[in-house]
């Protein structure tokens, strides 16, 4: 009786010891799904930072664009004054500020160009565009079009460039959208009559962009 009783006595006792040496295990098991938890969380304080500082707002960098109010006035040499164009019917700012202009109602000869500080093909061909409304002054209006970029990017980029024509924000890629494109960079030609031609691939260079003004706008463009 004494043995069975002892036998009795033992186990129960034996099953508290057991389960305590398990107790540990849920402690450990907690920290590990802590540990994982903080790590998602941490991804995702990440990704939202990220997104958060590439969203645009006002621009901390010295904007080097002048603006954009001779757009708004057509040349009274032009026989299409006031015409509308075919360039979709939207109304972007001036990066500079101070306005918006309308595209519908821009004249030509006009050049286009859309590009984004991001785009390498945009930031080897943006130079050759600066220089195209220099040689043209008077006689083409040129005009960059930011997109998908944020402010500060742009204004870095096209200062340490010399970028200095006026220049369009477009934060949300509405204009690229309306031409159907669906990459950078995008240069939109404009004759005097309004007429649209669209080159959606990259410039090799001055010489190219210099005959592909020539031969859509009728600008001859000095060397």
């Amino acid at each position: 009786m004494t043995d069975a009783g002892e036998r009795t006595a033992v186990r129960p006792g034996a099953r508290r010891l057991a389960g305590a040496l398990r107790m540990p295990r849920f402690p450990l098991l907690t920290v590990s799904m802590v540990l994982s938890l903080a790590v998602v969380t941490g991804l995702s304080a990440c990704t939202a930072a990220a997104r958060t500082g590439d969203a645009p707002g006002p621009a901390k960098a010295a904007v080097p664009f002048v603006d954009c109010d001779r757009l708004a006035a057509p040349a009274s040499s032009h026989p299409a004054v006031g015409a509308r164009t075919e360039l979709p019917a939207l109304s972007l700012p001036c990066f500079a500020g101070g306005r918006t202009v309308d595209l519908a109602t821009l004249h030509g000869p006009a050049v286009l160009n859309l590009w984004a500080s991001w785009c390498g093909p945009c930031r080897a061909e943006l130079p050759a565009m600066q220089r195209l409304a220099d040689r043209t002054t008077g006689r083409l209006t040129v005009v960059g079009v930011d997109t998908g970029d944020g402010r500060d990017a742009a204004a870095s980029f096209a200062a340490d460039q010399g970028i200095s024509m006026p220049t369009l924000y477009d934060p949300e890629q509405r204009l690229m959208s309306a031409l159907g494109r669906a990459a950078l960079p995008v240069t939109v030609l404009l004759d005097e009559r309004g007429t649209a031609y669209v080159h959606a691939l990259p410039l090799s260079g001055t010489t190219e962009l210099n005959r592909l003004v020539e031969a859509r706008t009728g600008v001859v463009v000095t060397r």
